[in-house]
């Protein structure tokens, strides 16, 4: 199935695609990753994200005065949270106009502004505010006033969590509603990614608030033994695998070429000189996360037009990519063909000079505590079924990086005590209402998101040709029918929530 039909949409709610999650337990680490390869957690947006191509919306700019720690009576120092306003469209309190909220994501909240464009797209219809609160510890929202005194120890970093950061959501729309008047206007949630997690996340926390949550490309069972930690990898993998098998294949070997070159007297000068970097590479390492962050970036973004979310690239960037490769001539050396391949990703345009290998436009590198301490999410790469070195999850060594990155101690186990997981099906059909998962199988992120839907109120939307919260992003004249039935088939879902808000609460009124 390539195609949603809106009659099947109807019958079904969605044409489900049922894939079977089994659990892994961690296991010792394998003897590939101790050949130099050094594994990292796949962030779920890109640390070498193009900064320069937001599409401006019409916003205000505003700040609201945060409470540090909003579960301490303690007197600790308030921070000023930004965010973007719109009541362009708003029909007002005596409408009771709806509140579009996006929950900010791990950077900078103008950003994800700019790539929601579908948030935007259906206010007027709704007569909705549109607003997108920025989280805590990124883009202007720094506690302490400062980012060089938020990230300057543990200590100062102990309250970037993801119950503080919807402690603030929660906070600033209430208050927002209290000071407009508007008490009685319903608030519907939207987040992609991380952000969609925590939309999921504050409709299950906050029913009170939010009366429903679009949650896109959110892999809210991502954590301990849900899902397999090879899903991840296997599912970019077969991004690769099904454009081109030669493509595929030449990724698997050049790990193992990469590090043989790496060892060489002079092997990371010309690694160097290979791969145009703009200073000289001090680890294999470091290249090797360089081009295991494209490889993941592209399966995350292989929208089916050109697209500038992450980087300017062309639509189906994964069959570019493989083009590329695989249309080298003969003779040409595995490193080289690589080098063509990735370059589709950085330097789609041409105009890049040389390469960076840490750039971090949007200020996510809070992340890394983040993944550090409760975000801790398993990952793995399979033998056969992936593309990437094989390592097998080894919690003690992610242990000690973090120790040493922080010093802090992961607890790998808070996010399904706080948020739930386990057992997830029982527990969305008793305590979840009003929640759209949607998810495309191209992404990778959605082997950890809820892939079936579990009550008439919590539905999941999958098709599978969708990629990275694909539904999120602005109407074009190149969307492809199932995408825009899909959006259809959301708009709907949430008419319905809106209208059912209000007609029970005029049924209460009227009593």
């Amino acid at each position: 199935m390539t195609k949603l039909t809106l009659t099947s949409l109807l019958l079904l709610l969605l044409p489900l695609i049922f894939i079977v999650l089994t659990s892994a337990p961690p296991t010792i680490a394998s003897e590939a990753a101790t050949k130099g390869y050094s594994k990292s957690i796949p962030r779920f947006l890109g640390k070498f994200a193009y900064p320069n191509r937001w599409k401006p919306f019409q916003y205000e700019t505003r700040y609201f005065e945060q409470r540090l720690d909003h579960f301490s009576i303690a007197d600790l120092p308030k921070f000023r949270q930004r965010y973007l306003i719109s009541t362009r469209h708003w029909t007002g309190p005596d409408r009771m106009g709806p509140i579009f909220l996006y929950c900010g994501n791990e950077g900078d909240i103008e950003w994800f502004a700019a790539n929601t464009g579908f948030v935007w797209d259906i206010a007027p219809r709704f007569g909705a505010m549109v607003l997108f609160p920025e989280h805590r510890y990124y883009g202007e929202s720094m506690p302490y006033g400062s980012r060089d005194k938020a990230y300057a120890n543990a200590a100062s970093l102990s309250y970037l969590t993801a119950e503080q950061a919807l402690a603030d959501f929660a906070v600033l729309v209430t208050n927002l509603k209290r000071n407009l008047s508007a008490e009685g206007c319903p608030v519907v949630l939207f987040g992609g990614s991380y952000g969609g997690m925590l939309a999921a996340w504050m409709r299950l926390k906050y029913p009170h608030i939010a009366i429903g949550a679009l949650a896109s490309s959110a892999p809210i069972l991502q954590f301990e033994d849900i899902v397999p930690p090879e899903t991840f990898y296997d599912i970019v993998s077969n991004n690769f695998k099904r454009e081109s098998i030669s493509c595929f294949d030449t990724i698997k070997k050049s790990w193992d070429v990469l590090i043989s070159e790496g060892q060489k007297n002079d092997g990371l000068k010309q690694l160097t000189k290979a791969f145009r970097l703009c200073r000289d590479l001090k680890r294999t390492e470091d290249l090797s996360d360089w081009l295991d962050s494209a490889y993941s970036f592209l399966a995350m973004v292989n929208y089916p037009y050109p697209s500038d979310f992450l980087m300017p690239l062309p639509g189906h960037p994964i069959k570019e990519v493989c083009r590329k490769m695989d249309s080298c001539p003969e003779g040409t050396s595995v490193l080289e063909r690589i080098f063509e391949g990735v370059s589709v990703y950085y330097n789609y345009t041409g105009k890049v000079e040389c390469f960076q290998l840490d750039d971090d436009p949007h200020g996510m590198d809070g992340w890394n505590w983040q993944a550090c301490t409760e975000m801790v999410m398993p990952m793995a790469s399979s033998r056969e079924s992936s593309m990437f070195p094989t390592y097998d999850y080894n919690y003690s060594s992610f242990q000690e990086e973090c120790w040493k990155d922080f010093s802090v101690k992961p607890r790998p186990t808070w996010i399904t005590t706080e948020f739930g997981g386990h057992d997830f099906k029982t527990t969305l059909k008793v305590f979840g209402s009003n929640i759209i998962f949607s998810n495309g199988l191209l992404d990778p992120w959605s082997g950890g998101s809820v892939l079936q839907n579990i009550s008439e109120t919590v539905v999941a939307l999958v098709t599978e040709e969708g990629a990275h919260h694909i539904d999120l992003r602005s109407s074009t004249a190149e969307d492809p029918d199932w995408l825009v039935e899909q959006r259809a088939f959301e708009v709907k879902l949430i008419k319905g929530w809106i209208e059912d808000y209000h007609q029970k609460r005029n049924s209460v009124f009227s009593i």
